[in-house]
């Protein structure tokens, strides 16, 4: 019987899995573990060679995803792929010390006469702990999160921000079906989602350095954790891709006036000329901003954008529509304010369920 399941997610980590799985046998000697790697389709190989690791031991599994990304979506996929009465979340890129592994156990079951607790979070920054070759704007950024984290959703803990935890399964599934699977921290949105007090505790280790492959932080990591936040501070209400969505909108909104006034007032073209231009300029920006940042885990590339843009530029056109049509029959029987932003309010509508169903089609 499996009494540990480690669930990696992984993407382009095919130089570190292998070594992960060594150290993982060297770190977890004693215990009956496995480990589930889940990859989103990695187009540097990780999966063959991750099926190559599972034909020789059968401590290593792998769920090969096709069409779907996003780190904490991955997890939540691997977690429920197991029996494991306990599940270890560790990244691929080694930084996370998997010696700290049967430490984090102990604690969990409550050995050496400590009490047993539920989630057992491996932090940097409890004594003990250490971040080794951040550079300033790295650890800003970590700071910045932590402290956001533990006003929006206290948690108590060092670390909040920690991809590195151990969780019993009785404790995952009493959340799972609340949990939004927002960007990369599973943790906080596992400890946002409890509906009443948890029992958690927190193990020291040193952060190491990256050896093999490229990090996938980058200042875009920001926006996906304000996408999880805002989602368990409102998604019960209103979805927080449609918020972002917004936001995106009212970008665009400045984007057409500046464009707009460029071409009218400055190069002296026809108006409608410009307000062409400046529309068209304006759902370009749109649909990049939301393509980089609200639909970040499901972002078109290559040919795929070009697409994805065609799709949008079709979708827009009829939400314009809408929300000309919809202010011109309010128009009749209210006042224009009132008007004006029913008809935004449905053209907006009308552009993120469209967009989200055929351009960023969900998944």
């Amino acid at each position: 019987m499996i009494e540990l399941s480690v669930v990696v997610p992984t993407y382009n980590e095919r130089p570190n899995v292998g070594e992960l799985v060594r150290r993982l046998h060297a770190a977890l000697p004693d215990d009956r573990w496995e480990v589930v790697f889940v990859d989103d389709d990695s187009p540097d190989g990780t999966v063959t060679e991750l099926r190559a690791l599972a034909q020789d031991d059968p401590q290593v599994r792998c769920i090969h995803r096709l069409g779907r990304r996003g780190l904490s979506r991955a997890v939540i996929e691997g977690v429920l792929s197991t029996t494991a009465p306990v599940i270890a979340v560790i990244d691929a890129d080694l930084q996370h010390d998997e010696t700290v592994l049967p430490a984090m156990l102990a604690r969990l079951k409550g050995d050496a006469g400590q009490p047993a607790v539920d989630v057992v979070v491996a932090t940097r920054y409890a004594a003990g702990g250490s971040v080794a070759g951040w550079d300033a704007e790295r650890a800003r950024m970590s700071r910045f999160a932590t402290i956001l984290a533990n006003r929006m959703v206290f948690t108590g803990l060092s670390d909040p921000m920690s991809g590195f935890f151990m969780v019993r399964r009785e404790t995952f599934d009493l959340v799972v079906r609340r949990l939004s699977g927002e960007g990369y921290k599973l943790l906080l949105d596992l400890l946002a989602s409890m509906p009443g007090p948890v029992r958690v505790a927190e193990v020291p280790y040193s952060f190491r350095q990256r050896l093999a492959g490229e990090s996938k932080l980058d200042s875009a990591v920001l926006w996906e954790f304000s996408l999880l936040l805002l989602d368990k501070k409102f998604g019960r209400w209103i979805p927080a891709r449609f918020i972002l969505f917004s936001l995106v909108g009212v970008s665009g909104v400045m984007v057409h006036f500046a464009v707009l006034t460029l071409l009218f007032r400055g190069a002296a073209l026809a108006f409608t000329t410009s307000q062409a231009a400046a529309t068209v300029v304006a759902m370009t920006s749109n649909y990049a901003l939301n393509n980089s940042l609200t639909y970040r885990d499901q972002r078109h590339r290559g040919l795929g954008w070009w697409r994805g843009l065609l799709t949008f530029y079709a979708i827009c056109g009829f939400g314009v529509a809408a929300n000309v049509g919809v202010a011109g029959l309010l128009f009749k029987h209210q006042g224009w304010a009132l008007a004006a932003a029913a008809g935004a309010l449905v053209g907006t509508g009308w552009n993120y369920a469209a967009t989200r169903l055929f351009t960023w089609r969900a998944r």
